[in-house]
């Protein structure tokens, strides 16, 4: 249905005017006038390159979405519209999120490159516009939009990196090339990265849940590259991991934050940083509290936390040591421990295997003795 765009602007005039329209947003006064031209705007740039407007199929073709797409890398689109997404309103906020997708996402037919045009953009000239998605999670109306194009862009390794390794400031600041990142250098914490901790914590449930979403998939998508980050900023991983989401207030956070750190500990890509956590008397200390804590997912969650120390063949003195001085407490405790799960065959089987564990410890007095 090419009357569609009849009497509108060309395709390839949109982007300019659109961009156009959303610096003269960010300037008071905020008039509606702007406002509803650049949700038109946006609205036509969306059916463009979906090929789709409210139920009715809309004549496009694979030519007029690389032109279009083509045009929103000249004239830095992308970026400004990542930065302003926020001044929206929802509709448009929604647009923008399905333009901002589906533009970073295109290759053109025949195309053999590894990135698409548009990310490639995004890694060679404007790396700011994957932290600028990530700082979304500052407000509210942005988190949601912002986030969803972040977790797509997330599956590209360069990407992920340049989220974990970036330490710019601010939004004027420039961020880190990839070929700039020193993969051997600890954090010094200020970087986007771990302002996920303060963003899941701390915002509304619904951006909390999506930043949870983002920080798991940023750290379960691209293994070797996490493992190596994790073993080289351990200490402060670990410390703001155990303190602001093992320990947060918030059940959500808490019982999502303990199931991740299982499933992290357990992967063999992260063996180096599993010996390491499970070698430190503080962290069994934590993971004991979570197996007696009032809510039985947070106990069935920290089982599967508790479990790696204890099948640990190499355990330190001290993680020795406390699992030996709660020897009998443990065997009295663990027998009934969740013993509503009687269908959850796995499980079964694996607390049998722990209280066999704990029952080849020495008696406490015995190692009070030698």
């Amino acid at each position: 249905m090419a009357f569609f765009f009849r009497n509108k602007q060309s395709k390839f005039e949109i982007v300019k005017t659109a961009k156009d329209l959303l610096i003269r947003l960010r300037q008071p006064p905020q008039l509606a006038k702007t406002e509803d031209e650049l949700c038109k705007l946006l609205s036509q740039m969306k059916v463009t390159l979906q090929g789709t407007h409210v139920y009715i199929e809309v004549d496009t073709t694979p030519e007029a979405v690389s032109a279009l797409v083509n045009d929103m890398i000249k004239e830095d689109f992308i970026h400004i519209l990542t930065c302003n997404i926020h001044l929206l309103r929802f509709e448009a906020r929604k647009d923008s999120q399905t333009i901002l997708s589906y533009a970073l996402r295109f290759r053109p037919p025949g195309s053999t490159n590894e990135e698409s045009p548009a990310l490639a953009h995004v890694l060679d000239d404007r790396p700011e516009t994957a932290i600028h998605l990530c700082r979304g999670y500052e407000r509210k109306d942005s988190a949601m939009p912002c986030g969803a194009v972040l977790r797509e862009i997330l599956k590209n390794e360069h990407i992920a990196a340049l989220v974990l390794y970036d330490e710019s400031q601010g939004e004027d600041e420039p961020a880190i090339r990839v070929d700039d990142i020193q993969f051997e250098a600890p954090q010094s914490g200020n970087g986007v990265f771990w302002q996920f901790f303060d963003w899941i914590n701390n915002a509304a449930f619904e951006a909390s849940t999506d930043a949870f979403s983002t920080f798991r998939t940023l750290l379960t998508t691209h293994k070797p590259l996490v493992a190596h980050y994790l073993h080289v900023n351990f200490v402060m991983f670990f410390s703001k991991y155990n303190s602001l989401l093992i320990e947060s207030m918030s059940y959500v956070t808490k019982r999502q934050s303990i199931k991740l750190l299982g499933e992290i500990l357990l992967d063999r890509t992260n063996y180096v940083v599993m010996t390491h956590y499970v070698e430190l008397p503080e962290h069994l200390k934590l993971t004991m509290k979570l197996l007696k804590d009032e809510r039985k997912m947070v106990q069935y969650e920290g089982f599967h936390v508790f479990k790696v120390f204890v099948a640990n063949p190499n355990k330190s003195e001290a993680v020795t040591r406390i699992l030996t001085q709660n020897r009998d407490r443990l065997l009295r405790f663990l027998p009934s421990f969740l013993d509503d799960r009687q269908d959850d065959d796995q499980f079964l089987d694996e607390k049998s295997f722990l209280i066999r564990q704990i029952e080849l410890l020495p008696a406490p007095a015995t190692v009070a003795t030698t």
